[in-house]
């Protein structure tokens, strides 16, 4: 495998680990009621992380010629994405209840399974 390939597909594994770790600390802490995890420092070190895991995933789709029009697992991929970032925006803070932001903090947890396993099941990815 191209060693360009192997350097992204790193650092976009790495990004991925690092968002979905601070994600789920951030929400037990925000459950737990604990406001401290929504600092500023936080908040942009999560941009931060995101911002390299948008362009590592762009690099590998370009490096691997991927296009999401005629790639259905990437477009569904893409799609749980944006559903993940909207169900995390009302984990943390824009859900009005408690239950409400329980509920969107699982089911953004149930999509980064998803995009996880969706993207680990294709063999281009890993060989």
């Amino acid at each position: 495998m191209d060693s360009t390939y192997l350097l992204w597909r790193s650092i976009h594994v790495g990004a991925v680990v690092l968002s979905g770790c601070l994600f789920m600390g951030r929400g037990a802490a925000m459950l737990l009621g604990r406001p401290g995890m929504m600092r500023p420092a936080l908040r942009y070190l999560s941009y931060g992380i995101d911002t390299v895991l948008l362009v590592s995933a762009v690099t590998l789709a370009t490096v691997l010629a991927l296009n999401p029009l005629s790639t259905p697992w990437l477009a569904l991929k893409i799609g749980l994405v944006v559903l993940y970032i909207v169900l995390g925006s009302f984990a943390l803070k824009r859900a009005r209840t408690r239950q409400g932001k329980i509920l969107a903090y699982a089911a953004a947890l149930i999509c980064f399974i998803m995009i996880a396993h969706l993207a680990h099941r294709q063999p281009v990815l890993w060989s």
